[in-house]
């Protein structure tokens, strides 16, 4: 195993800071305490678990800054994003602490001969494994739901981001959660493993590739440990006859470029139909060549780094397999020289399958248009993907552009005529090759609790 995990500013690529990993001893311990403080914290009434919870988003409000800052200078989101990411969070807490004592309560049903009661009962230590793109957002996302269930809560986090996991751990002590309840594992992949097999572990949550998720599941189902995972996608934009094309223009700007262009639910395929198709690109290219690079901590930068230089090196290669096998880069398209983890916004046009920019994710900013000869043409591309985390269409017929969202739209979630990552109160999760299971809404709740039947008889 390396001796110590080192953290690095993508934008300087100047080194942070340095943390031991911790010993297959140490790693034991802390999943054993975690149980133990689970024991205790399971038994509280669930109106006190939503106190600690509603305390947890007001410290995160009170951190700020601080945090925001460390988000900013371990992965490269822009300073803002940073400080949104975060009110989000602390909204995540605020819903969870209204939501969550009416959402587990006990169920009452009629029976024959007696009353038959649904009780949801925490389960034990749930384990999570989660990425670096948003280094609050992502884990907050499950962990204040099971916290909220009566459950203990293990982060195994990106290795990149290791001070924001250890900033938020300390936020949730400060807020009164009981001390290894919620627990940050300095651990490799190997270490890993065999905390899905420590039999204090009941189940097993984790964002990331579609080809980690694929391992990651296998290894809980070998223990037979249920398991929520969300893997991204290529989630497409589609632009409809009848759109409103300024509207689309700036929302899939956005939308690809937001969070520097590494979210699961980014705007990603842009879907438009031969009759917008040559005004959409001119628009769509011209705003994305005005996008300036820079300092995330800079006031006025529109882009910062990757957050890696691996992950450059991979959506570069991706973009000149694209163009190798007939994609064209009108914008963008070529990694920049100098300091920093940084890469163009970039378009991609004449984008077919068998290309990397139709077939897979492309996890920074490249967008790859494609054109359509019709809106069912537009629809049938859509779903023509191996994954179905999240989607959009433009339409001015607004009933209509529902009717295909909920009915034509195989993905997890349709942004009609705009761009939303998460909103606390709508689930979150995918299908196909996304993944499986849901959070926020109250569904990220009763992911990992035992839905209890009671009988009682009169």
């Amino acid at each position: 195993m390396p001796r110590d995990i080192v953290t690095i500013d993508p934008a300087t690529e100047q080194e942070i800071a340095t943390y031991d990993y911790m010993t297959d001893a140490e790693a034991a311990d802390a999943v054993e305490a975690c149980h133990q403080a689970f024991l205790g914290w399971s038994s509280r009434a669930l109106e006190d678990r939503a106190e600690v919870i509603r305390k947890v988003g007001q410290t995160l409000r009170d951190n700020t800054e601080e945090f925001a800052q460390l988000m900013t200078r371990e992965m490269g989101k822009l300073l803002q994003d940073s400080r949104d990411e975060i009110g989000l969070c602390a909204q995540i807490c605020d819903y969870t602490a209204d939501a969550g004592p009416t959402e587990l309560a006990d169920e009452e049903r009629e029976i024959p001969q007696g009353t038959g009661v649904i009780t949801h009962a925490p389960i034990g230590v749930i384990y999570g494994i989660q990425p670096w793109n948003f280094p609050c957002y992502q884990v907050v996302r499950y962990a204040i739901a099971n916290l909220m269930a009566g459950n203990g809560v293990l982060l195994k986090h990106a290795e990149n981001v290791t001070g924001s996991g250890l900033f938020l751990q300390d936020v949730m002590e400060k807020a009164g959660l009981p001390k290894n309840l919620f627990t940050v594992l300095r651990i490799n992949h190997e270490q890993s493993d065999r905390v899905i097999e420590n039999g204090r572990v009941r189940g097993v949550t984790m964002t990331g590739s579609d080809s980690a998720g694929s391992k990651i599941g296998q290894k809980a189902a070998e223990q037979i440990k249920k398991s929520v995972l969300e893997l991204g996608s290529n989630d497409a934009y589609v632009v409809l006859d009848d759109a409103d094309l300024d509207v689309a223009v700036q929302t899939c700007v956005g939308g690809r470029l937001y969070n520097n262009g590494q979210t699961c639910v980014n705007a990603k395929r842009f879907i438009v139909t031969e009759k917008n198709y040559d005004a959409f690109v001119e628009k769509f290219a011209a705003q994305m060549e005005k996008v300036e690079t820079g300092d995330p901590r800079a006031d006025g930068t529109g882009l910062g780094p990757m957050a890696r230089k691996d992950l450059r090196e991979t959506l570069s290669k991706q973009v000149d397999q694209s163009v190798e096998k007939g994609a064209r880069a009108i914008v963008g398209g070529e990694t920049p020289e100098g300091t920093g983890f940084f890469y163009p916004a970039t378009v991609l046009v004449d984008v077919a399958p068998g290309q990397p920019a139709y077939d897979d994710e492309l996890f920074g900013p490249v967008a790859s248009v494609i054109k359509a000869k019709d809106d069912e043409d537009a629809m049938r591309i859509a779903n023509d993907s191996r994954y179905g985390l999240g989607g959009g269409i433009f339409s001015k017929d607004e009933k209509r552009a529902r009717e295909l969202a909920s009915k034509s739209f195989d993905t997890g979630q349709v942004c009609i005529n705009g761009f939303n990552v998460a909103i606390p109160n709508m689930p979150f999760g995918g299908v196909k090759n996304s993944g499986y299971g849901r959070e926020h809404g109250g569904f990220g709740m009763k992911e990992f609790v035992n839905s209890k039947s009671l009988y009682v008889h009169q």
